[in-house]
């Protein structure tokens, strides 16, 4: 699919969620800023559709102005919004892990101290598709072979090379937008299209229509040993039908996705946002179906990274009661 098919159709399913509203779009709070930005990642991946979606639907529901910026992905969502270069982002907790520690290469050892969590979105499992006639039925049949992971600062970029090392398989790494990954191996220029995103994946979902792929996944000993070098990751499952030719559930390793804040957005305003995705759930899922997991119940898939004041609010409203580690410095509650 072209990058402007691709577009259009994020464009459609964010219009999806909030066209059949009744009324009209809410006012803003005065206080709050004019105009808000939200990092996604590239296209092709789920990020690109779902920030199109929860923008949308908080836009429409709390009359603010977020639009939403293409990125690389977590990685420099973190690094744009710890420097409030976009006021939101989306990560994966285990990226988000390496740049609260100043740990992952990417980091240079720099603490990203200013970011906060503000509410749950879904699970990240890492996946497998090539072409059916490559032959490739196995991850270590990607030894000696080239594998596109998506762009170098996204999770997949981050994590798939660190998973290869653990498991001692030389493949070759090449990096691009998801839709461009897509395109090389229909192009026979890369053999495996490893990716991480919330299922369905719109890359490999346009893949199967026009082609014969195999979808394969981790064996039980190399999820063993992938979760003894990175313990951050979690067990998940690609479940049976996620995709057409997907004819088996698929056991793998994953990785929970939250939406981030710079410390300073408005208490108020990170308040409505989280109320207004967390309580709109049934238009979020029409958006994208990886939605049917954010959820309030997912709230404490965050271990580590201290929740916006706004977001504490909220949670603290339902019954929530947050871990003082969780709590940033800031807090005034």
């Amino acid at each position: 699919m072209s990058i402007a098919k691709l577009l259009a159709a994020a464009v459609a399913a964010s219009s999806l969620v909030f066209a059949t509203a009744s009324h009209a779009q809410a006012k803003p709070n005065p206080k709050w800023p004019t105009n808000l930005t939200l990092g996604t990642a590239s296209v092709g991946g789920t990020y690109f559709v779902y920030g199109q979606v929860w923008a949308g639907l908080v836009n429409e529901k709390i009359g603010t102005n977020i639009s939403t910026q293409q990125t690389q992905g977590p990685n420099q969502n973190i690094i744009l919004a710890d420097s409030k270069q976009i006021d939101f982002g989306m990560t994966t907790m285990g990226v988000a892990l390496q740049a609260w520690q100043g740990t992952g290469d990417w980091t240079k050892g720099q603490k990203f101290s200013n970011i906060r969590a503000i509410f749950p979105m879904y699970d990240t499992p890492f996946h497998f598709v090539a072409l059916e006639k490559s032959g490739i039925r196995s991850v270590k049949d990607l030894a000696g072979k080239r594998s596109g992971v998506g762009p170098r600062a996204g999770t997949c970029g981050t994590y798939f090379p660190l998973m290869f090392k653990a498991l001692g398989i030389d493949t070759t790494i090449r990096n691009g937008q998801a839709s461009d990954m897509a395109a090389n191996l229909q192009d026979g220029l890369i053999d495996a299209f490893p990716f991480c995103a919330g299922v369905p994946i719109a890359a490999y979902s346009e893949l199967e229509t026009t082609n014969k792929v195999r979808f394969f996944t981790f064996t039980d000993d190399e999820i063993k040993r992938i979760r003894a070098a990175l313990p951050e990751l979690s067990d998940s499952v690609i479940p049976r039908g996620s995709y057409k030719q997907q004819t088996e559930d698929h056991k793998t390793v994953g990785l929970y996705n939250f939406a981030i804040a710079n410390k300073d957005v408005p208490e108020d305003l990170v308040y409505n946002v989280v109320k207004a995705v967390m309580e709109n759930n049934a238009q979020m899922v029409k958006g994208h179906a990886a939605a049917k997991e954010t959820l309030l119940q997912n709230w404490n898939r965050n271990g580590f990274l201290p929740f916006h004041p706004g977001a504490i609010r909220y949670l603290r409203e339902k019954g929530i009661t947050v871990p003082k580690h969780l709590i940033p410095p800031e807090y005034k509650g």
